[in-house]
């Protein structure tokens, strides 16, 4: 894994509060590689800076934020990273019934009411046009998944690993949140209902709808905490979903991260462990929805027919308003068919090697290279 100490801008962690930057470092005992030591000093120096604005948003804003009811229960977007969800989360926030976190809300959790006029265009400014790992367009304004606005709230996001790798897979147990301290699960229940009630008030009280792959893993804490909410669950071919994970951690953990990674058989072990059990507990927790609150969606049908297939999911989760929408929605689609996926090639060792991996999900879903 190629990494430039001093591609410092894409790290997520100078967007965290100084008091979780520290609990980081504490938890990992201050160890950073030489590699990190450009990152770290860069997100420490920037965390301090933007202290103060943080100290001010929540001193205005924060029994606002505490007073604010989510009246309409969130729409979660949900499945394994790099199975789709972010193209269904851009194309359903077409819809403008719905609010959604943007990247700079995930970036900067702590001030962005306040200071939008101020900190956007420097988070703008420090954006690639599209994300390191393919060609999806990114930008300040753009849906994004608010999993990075937890990891930089709480130290209990699943990126925190992709930051501090030596420790992987002590953050990746808070995916699933199972061998979790009861104390540190309530913690990021109360740091997450906060988060989504600031983008509720910056929105006006629009019903949200929400991706983070992560959520798959989180079906029963996330009903107790909305026990109406609505799941739209889009799957992947496993084979290409195994190849697609390797790229992106490959590129995004060598941007995120402040430690030397480790060799790439132990991440690929934690992977394959991490995609098991959140799918295991997905499939054991998904009986809890309720009746008419979740979708399956086959990914491959999405991408050959997103209009038939978004169409289709308003209906199934009973949702009002595609009619007016369905005009956004095509024009969206017409914009995407300029972005193509990455074409794999799988040898037989290769195709045998994630047959064993992903056997439980390649079968049930009935998948062939």
């Amino acid at each position: 894994m190629k990494i430039d100490p001093f591609n410092i801008s894409f790290t997520p962690l100078p967007g965290s509060t100084f008091t979780n930057l520290l609990r980081l470092f504490a938890q990992n005992k201050f160890r950073i590689s030489i590699i990190g030591i450009p990152r770290a000093l860069y997100s420490f120096t920037m965390s301090f800076i933007l202290s103060p604005l943080n100290l001010i948003e929540k001193l205005r804003y924060g029994k606002k934020i505490e007073k604010t009811k989510i009246e309409n229960p969130p729409i979660f977007i949900i499945g394994h990273w790099r199975s789709g969800t972010t193209y269904m989360h851009n194309l359903i926030a077409q819809d403008r019934q719905f609010a959604f976190p943007t990247t700079f809300h995930a970036i900067v959790p702590a001030l962005f009411i306040n200071f939008e006029k101020a900190i956007k265009p420097i988070v703008e400014a420090s954006l690639p046009p599209t994300r390191p790992e393919d060609n999806v367009p990114l930008g300040a304004d753009l849906p994004q998944e608010e999993e990075y606005a937890m990891g930089n709230l709480c130290p209990y996001s699943f990126y925190n690993g992709w930051c501090f790798p030596k420790n992987m897979e002590f953050y990746y147990r808070f995916v699933c949140m199972e061998n979790v301290p009861k104390k540190a699960v309530d913690e990021w229940k109360r740091f997450y209902l906060y988060f989504l009630k600031k983008v509720t008030l910056y929105n006006s009280g629009k019903q949200l709808v929400l991706k983070n792959p992560a959520n798959t893993g989180r079906i029963k804490l996330l009903l107790e905490m909305f026990p109406s909410a609505k799941f739209i669950h889009i799957y992947r071919n496993p084979y290409h979903v195994f190849l697609s994970m390797k790229r992106d951690i490959e590129t995004e953990m060598s941007l995120y991260c402040v430690q030397k990674p480790k060799k790439w058989d132990v991440i690929e072990k934690a992977m394959v462990e991490l995609y098991n059990q959140m799918y295991e507990k997905y499939f054991r927790e998904r009986k809890l929805i309720p009746d008419g609150n979740l979708t399956e969606v086959k990914y491959e049908n999405f991408v050959e027919n997103p209009f038939d297939e978004i169409k289709r999911i308003y209906e199934e989760l009973n949702l009002s308003g595609f009619e007016k929408a369905q005009n956004d929605f095509k024009k969206f689609i017409a914009m995407q068919s300029e972005i193509k996926p990455y074409k794999y090639i799988i040898d037989e060792n290769l195709k045998k090697k994630i047959y064993n991996y992903f056997k439980f999900t390649i079968d049930k879903w009935g998948y062939n290279v």
